[in-house]
């Protein structure tokens, strides 16, 4: 089944099917806790999954957020095994308070999926006919969001994103015979997506002394995508069909809630349900089903004023478990990672280093494990202050 050939993004057969890899947009600090955020509230961390949490920023200062990753994958089924490497820029994201600590602002750049496959495979017809066929996919789906918050009293917030989404995806598929008698035949489609979505958020927290709780929710309907399907098939005769607006995002909802004592350890979970089997799927051929997450997270900061320079060093780890949102790959995504969070000392800057190892796939099938190394500067200024002169 294989070789495979590296994109920037992925290079994993899975992107074959449906709108590829799913992106879940959970800031680095929070995937080194497992991929948490819809019970997440920190006002150093920008998290564009939680739309409530956006006024949790200090009212003084703004934030920025840039990260970037490479991935090392192992590729193994029952024909043969393959190691491959990606890196790329993974996501920008800014935010900053519109009014005192009651109203906030985040915007960002971010992919929702990606596609990247070269698989070719060799078989014959009773001996008689010898072929090769060969899949190909490239590009991926990218969003920009902007998202507002605003706190009711001093224990609710409500969120919500707009994301304009845009990018085009490729596949193909060649089958060449080695008689000549028999023709070739190829199968490539393109698809073009220019589309909005929406999600909104919420969150309900409080602080008793040490003790620190939020409890929160996000819910996004579906949405019929705005772009356009071509598809072309070559034998003899050239056929070539077009389409618009056939792919959809699923209506999903998800709740999450986290726990901090001092300042110090924060413990989290999240729960979330994407309803795929309800979506129209961009290429017509792929059954999808409903995709269940679970994810745990902790992090521990020993003392955040400490002399020491590890006792301010945030600590952190966590899982996931998940389905996969295609029905033939039945075998659920498991992902464990560690993190470590890096302060400067004389600002509210923090590079986040995370080490993610994660697993899907079957030995029926196709077995795919990876470690992902994600690096981000998570920089934090005092803008909107009056200086005394």
């Amino acid at each position: 089944m294989l070789p495979l050939v590296a994109q920037n993004n992925t290079s994993s057969p899975f992107s074959c099917y449906g709108l590829g890899d799913i992106n879940d947009n959970v800031p680095n600090s929070y995937r080194a806790m497992g991929s948490v955020g819809i019970g997440m509230r920190n006002r150093k961390v920008i998290c564009p999954s939680q739309p409530a949490s956006i006024t949790a920023c200090d009212s003084l200062t703004f934030m920025f957020d840039i990260a970037a990753d490479v991935m090392w994958t192992h590729y193994g089924d029952a024909v043969g095994k393959k190691n491959k490497a990606n890196g790329n820029l993974d996501y920008i994201t800014l935010q900053f308070p519109i009014y005192k600590r009651w109203v906030a602002f985040s915007a960002g750049l971010m992919p929702f999926s990606s596609v990247g496959y070269n698989i070719s495979m060799r078989d014959s017809i009773k001996s008689d006919y010898h072929y090769n066929t060969v899949f190909f996919g490239n590009g991926g789906i990218s969003e920009v969001y902007g998202g507002l918050s605003v706190n009711l009293f001093d224990w609710v917030s409500l969120g919500a994103n707009v994301y304009y989404m845009f990018g085009d995806v490729s596949n193909s598929r060649t089958v060449t015979f080695d008689e000549a008698e028999v023709n070739s035949v190829v199968q490539a489609s393109e698809t073009s997506v220019s589309s909005v979505r929406f999600r909104e958020g919420l969150q309900l927290f409080h602080t008793f002394g040490k003790h620190s709780f939020v409890l929160g929710g996000i819910f996004e309907n579906k949405r019929t995508l705005r772009c356009d399907y071509v598809i072309a098939e070559s034998t003899q005769l050239d056929t070539v069909w077009t389409a618009e607006n056939i792919a959809q995002v699923p209506m999903m909802f998800g709740v999450g809630a986290s726990y901090t004592w001092d300042n110090r350890l924060t413990v989290g979970f999240d729960f979330s349900r994407s309803y795929w089997s309800q979506t129209k799927n961009i290429t017509g051929f792929d059954e999808l089903q409903d995709r269940n997450k679970y994810a745990f997270g902790m992090e521990y900061r020993h003392n955040p004023i400490g002399r020491n320079y590890a006792e301010r060093m945030f600590w952190r780890v966590g899982c996931n478990i998940s389905d996969n949102y295609v029905k033939k790959i039945t075998a659920p995504d498991y992902m464990v990672s560690i993190g470590f969070g890096f302060p400067l000392r004389n600002a509210g800057t923090v590079f986040n280093a995370t080490l993610e190892y994660g697993h899907r796939g079957s030995p029926a099938m196709l077995q795919e494990n990876y470690l992902r190394l994600t690096i981000n500067a998570s920089i934090c200024e005092n803008w909107f202050f009056k200086r005394r002169l």
